[in-house]
């Protein structure tokens, strides 16, 4: 019987790790992928103050830790079944059953899917599978390719790619359908693009960014929004423009796009054809939660914080005794929201298994202090009102507590 199962190696799962061994505690990690790290083996960017933000870097640092603390960190298991027992939790594995008085979920995101025809070709794929192939395996995914689907996370991984020498056409949008009508609606979709203005090196989008607040501001952007696209960092960013379709034989060979109205509604007679060998699709991020639903967490649809999340506290304790989560699971944030939240978690984690300890206690206030200013200075957001979507969440938790 361990002290605590941690589910994802992920920056939330390694640095909670990380406190549970400080404190001594009897800690397994498994992780399905083939090493530790998670998402954030891909990440390579620069931030706004001009520091690189090196995603296998901090990996290694976080790697580096939990080693010297003797942390046992299994890759290559996957979970697919939790069962909740008088004295903690059964896990099902791939390996074998693994037994703990306390179960932390981090399973972080995936990827939604804004399919558009012909999106089964081979040279097709998401773009958190081309920011995988490119930083982690140093696989070039093409020589020339276009973006569908405009967001926060194609914005970031676009700039990856081209830093890898890959020729990027543009980023545009997917042809509405019944699918992908939120990915497809320009307007909606400028919300997001002002959430990122201020890294671009223009000054249409960086006056976007400034009245970002203004609907009426977003409005017109839209409706003049220029045709030939707004640059960043040299590729044009279209959202008067959408992807019909993917064209090929045995591989993508070519993209069908056309001008759209600032509903999204196609304009007969504008498409255009343009030669590509690769395209990534962009459909955003959303919790992925299945394993706290197992478990039979209870859940909240929040909007913000991209979709259902376990019901949980801002010192990440579910309503299930034992239960907790971290990371992306618990909302679609930053890698360094991620870090600072598996912090709280090994540390709550850490004073539920040991007596009251004061030490922890401030420990945990620090660590919660630290979430709250990450946040805070978080260059980008995936998605809007994330503080009122974290107190929504909160209040859920208060609600579920007092009825049980």
């Amino acid at each position: 019987m361990h002290d605590v199962i941690i589910i994802g190696a992920g920056p939330a799962g390694l640095s909670a790790a990380i406190k549970c061994r400080e404190w001594d505690l009897n800690v397994v990690v498994i992780d399905e992928f083939p090493q530790p790290g998670g998402r954030l083996l891909g990440q390579l960017h620069q931030e706004p103050n001009g520091e690189w933000w090196n995603g296998i870097k901090e990996t290694d640092a976080l790697l580096q830790q939990a080693t010297d603390l003797n942390t046992d960190i299994r890759c290559g298991v996957s979970a697919h079944h939790i069962e909740k027992t008088n004295n903690g939790y059964i896990i099902h594995t791939n390996e074998g059953i693994l037994e703990s008085q306390k179960l932390l979920i981090a399973t972080g995101a995936a990827e939604s899917a804004a399919p558009v025809p012909g999106w089964t070709l081979p040279g097709v794929m998401s773009i958190g599978a081309a920011q995988v192939m490119t930083n982690v395996h140093r696989v070039r995914v093409g020589q020339k390719g276009i973006i569908v689907g405009v967001n926060v996370l194609s914005a970031a991984i676009a700039r990856e790619l081209q830093l890898a020498g890959i020729d990027l056409h543009s980023m545009m949008l997917p042809i509405k359908s019944s699918v992908t009508a939120e990915h497809a609606h320009p307007k909606k979709v400028m919300d997001g693009l002002v959430r990122i203005a201020h890294l671009a090196p223009s000054a249409f989008l960086r006056f976007g960014s400034t009245f970002a607040k203004m609907n009426w501001i977003r409005h017109l952007a839209v409706q003049f929004y220029p045709r030939g696209g707004v640059k960043m960092w040299g590729m044009p960013i279209h959202v008067r423009k959408a992807v019909k379709e993917i064209h090929g034989t045995e591989h993508v060979e070519a993209v069908t796009v056309c001008r759209v109205t600032p509903d999204g509604e196609e304009i007969q007679g504008t498409e255009e054809r343009v030669d590509v060998d690769f395209v990534c699709i962009a459909g955003g991020l959303y919790p992925l939660t299945e394993l706290a639903a197992v478990a039979g967490c209870p859940f909240q649809y929040v909007e913000s914080l991209g979709g259902h999340v376990p019901v949980h506290n801002d010192r990440m304790e579910t309503p299930l005794d034992g239960l907790y989560v971290a990371g992306n699971i618990t909302g679609i944030e930053s890698a360094k929201v991620a870090r600072a939240q598996g912090e709280v978690a090994g540390l709550s984690i850490a004073k539920s298994v040991m007596d009251a300890v004061e030490l922890i206690e401030h420990g945990i206030d620090n660590a919660i202090a630290n979430v709250l200013e990450t946040r805070k200075a978080a260059s980008i957001q995936f998605h809007p009102d994330i503080h009122e979507g974290r107190a929504k969440v909160a209040e859920a938790f208060v609600e579920h507590t007092q009825t049980q």
